[in-house]
């Protein structure tokens, strides 16, 4: 078990400061353009590849290879500091190789998280993480994408809609949680690989967002699509018994597919919050110390000061949450929902900071002149998307009180 300390490693100090120097020179000089755009940044993608940002070497060192959980949320800060659009577009693969981590045999991880990624600049890679539904978003036990098995042909046969998926329809891999046995509810499903060119697998629309519009999000629709039994993550021997014991009535020991991946990357999820938070508040702490009014800088007045100071502690504070929940994934585990407690903080954090950050901007604020306005747009998602707010607040409450609260 490593030690849980603030202070970072020298390894960590570098990458710290390797992510941030890309975000500070690539990153955020493309931000407003690739979001007045609203299409997925190839070429900044390929200049992470180029430095080795954008790989699954880099991936699973940061989130499996470090014993103290802090070298992931350290960059995604760092990145998203820089645009959480173009950072998303950047790790939202990472889903899916965590997704594959998380649930496949130690040959499927081999064989197919790797892909999520590519080789490099010249061959890059896309993953995409499929379990949202248009009328399943935070209550997966009603999933309509169903799994059937075709026991001649080895092969399983998914039909269904999957919604709000990240790089969905283009990307190499997706990753597609299906139920297998609809009366079992969320233990009766599982989750496959479909790679690309698949028969049967489509993008349907592409959504058109209010924030992190670099990043692509599109349905993806799968109309008897076949895929090979090896496919099946964790294979099929292990399915049946998951089965038979939930038509037992028997515990599994197996936790739901996708609650199982979004448990494991909540803290990642809110450093992205973190880091968005940051850069706004930096840039009303810049402004405030230049935006003259009534003879004097604006942060000269209690009203400004004391704004920007409530701000920096709540990040302090969010922070804090998500290394020790970070600390926890990899030493030992929860014991009171310290994963949605990190993303619950950190979610309302950065929604209410860069809010203030306009505010303390002004009129200016509200134009796309300066970036606060696409901060804010930014900062929303991370109350909804992977587990919303009050789906955190469902979660740390069924932690603590040991009730099934409905």
């Amino acid at each position: 078990m490593a030690e849980f300390s603030l202070t970072l490693n020298e390894d960590q100090q570098q990458i710290r400061d390797w992510v941030h120097q890309f975000a500070a020179d690539v990153v955020r000089p493309a931000g407003h353009e690739w979001d007045e755009r609203e299409e997925f940044p190839w070429p900044i993608v390929e200049e992470a590849a180029k430095i080795g940002l954008y790989s699954f070497d880099f991936f699973a060192q940061a989130s499996m290879g470090d014993p103290t959980g802090l070298t992931l949320p350290i960059t995604l800060e760092e990145l998203f500091w820089g645009d959480a659009g173009i950072g998303l577009a950047i790790f939202g693969s990472g889903l899916a190789a965590a997704g594959i981590a998380g649930t496949g045999t130690p040959e499927q991880v081999v064989e197919w998280a790797p892909q999520c990624f590519g080789s490099g600049p010249d061959d890059i890679k896309l993953g995409a993480y499929c379990v949202s539904e248009p009328d399943a978003g935070s209550d997966v036990s009603s999933l309509k994408t169903k799994a059937v098995y075709d026991e001649a042909k080895d092969e399983w046969v998914l039909n269904g809609t999957k919604a709000w998926a990240t790089n969905g329809g283009i990307a190499d891999i997706h990753v597609v949680t299906a139920t297998v046995d609809p009366t079992l509810g969320s233990r009766g499903q599982a989750s496959f690989i479909v790679p690309k060119g698949t028969p049967g697998i489509s993008q349907g629309q592409k959504y058109q967002k209010h924030g992190i519009r670099a990043s692509h999000t599109a349905e993806v629709v799968l109309d008897d699509c076949r895929i090979p039994g090896r496919m099946l993550l964790g294979g099929k021997e292990k399915l049946d018994e998951k089965l038979a014991k939930a038509r037992e009535g028997q515990r599994t020991g197996a936790k739901q597919p996708a609650m199982a991946t979004f448990e494991s990357t909540r803290p990642s999820v809110a450093s992205m919050a973190i880091g968005i938070a940051r850069a706004a508040y930096e840039e009303a702490l810049a402004y405030a110390k230049e935006r003259v009014a009534f003879g004097k800088p604006i942060i000269e007045n209690q009203a400004i000061a004391f704004m920007l100071a409530d701000m920096i502690t709540e990040i302090d504070a969010a922070r804090l949450l998500v290394w020790r929940a970070a600390w926890l994934a990899r030493n030992g585990g929860y014991t009171n929902a310290e994963g949605s407690q990190s993303k619950l903080k950190a979610g309302r954090v950065a929604v209410w900071v860069t809010e203030r950050a306009i505010q303390i901007h002004g009129g200016y604020g509200y134009t796309r002149e300066y970036p606060v306005e696409r901060m804010h747009r930014d900062a929303k998602i991370y109350d909804i998307f992977e587990g919303t707010e009050q789906i955190q607040q469902l979660v740390i409450a069924r932690a603590i009180s040991g009730l099934r609260i409905e």
